[in-house]
């Protein structure tokens, strides 16, 4: 038995966090039934979403270069979603997601507990981003993003900072919080003028042009937890 919500995660239907938020609307049924939040079922059972019936999908990994201007979502009212680049009949969603401003390496799946491996904090999964500022920086402030800085949602780990330029830093990190390099960069008197994600653990972007994506190798997904 398992949580409805992992299950629909897990189908490649939507992230945990939007199955909750399906199942306390009401919009989730199990063999015909309506479920409430902390419903289990099997994978024997018939899940139904808006009484559509999901199907269990293949299990799918992609690699997305994410460029500027459009926002990490399945749907978006206001602005261009990343899915409007994703040419593949099956259903996947993004990994966690990157800012409208920030491009880069973006995981995209149907595989929930996969997802889950990469963005759960234990895990501990190193994301490598740079970072370009307006002015340089200087030394003091790359200590302070190696030794940790204090934000509004507490102090962030240590992270590994390598000066490329005078005005542009690779930082990695294993954190997941909310815009947190261009919120560190804030706290250090530094506006951001662009941000890229260029590796997840040791998988990099290769030659993915902005707006391409295509299938991980066994290999590369391996390289991801490495």
């Amino acid at each position: 038995m398992h949580r409805v919500q992992k299950l629909l995660s897990n189908y490649g239907y939507c992230s945990r966090r939007k199955g909750e938020e399906l199942i306390k609307a009401g919009r989730v049924k199990v063999n015909e039934k309506t479920i409430t939040i902390g419903d289990k079922a099997t994978e024997n059972d018939k899940i139904y979403v808006d009484n559509e019936l999901i199907n269990k999908d293949e299990k799918i990994y992609l690699i997305f270069n994410k460029p500027t201007g459009c926002v990490t979502a399945l749907h978006d009212t206001h602005s261009k979603t990343v899915m409007e680049y994703i040419s593949i009949k099956e259903r996947v969603f993004p990994v966690g997601r990157l800012d409208l401003n920030t491009s880069g390496l973006l995981l995209l799946t149907n595989d929930g507990d996969f997802a889950n491996s990469i963005m759960h904090p234990r895990y501990e999964i190193k994301k490598t981003y740079v970072v370009e500022v307006y002015k340089p920086m200087h030394e003091s402030s790359i200590k302070k993003i190696e030794q940790g800085i204090v934000l509004e949602d507490g102090k962030t780990s240590p992270a590994k900072a390598k000066k490329l330029k005078d005005n542009i830093l690779e930082i990695t990190i294993h954190e997941g919080k909310n815009r947190i390099i261009r919120r560190m960069m804030e706290a250090l008197g530094y506006n951001v003028k662009s941000l890229e994600r260029t590796r997840v653990g040791s998988l990099q972007l290769g030659n993915l042009k902005p707006g391409q994506h295509k299938l991980l190798t066994k290999a590369e997904k391996e390289m991801i937890f490495k």
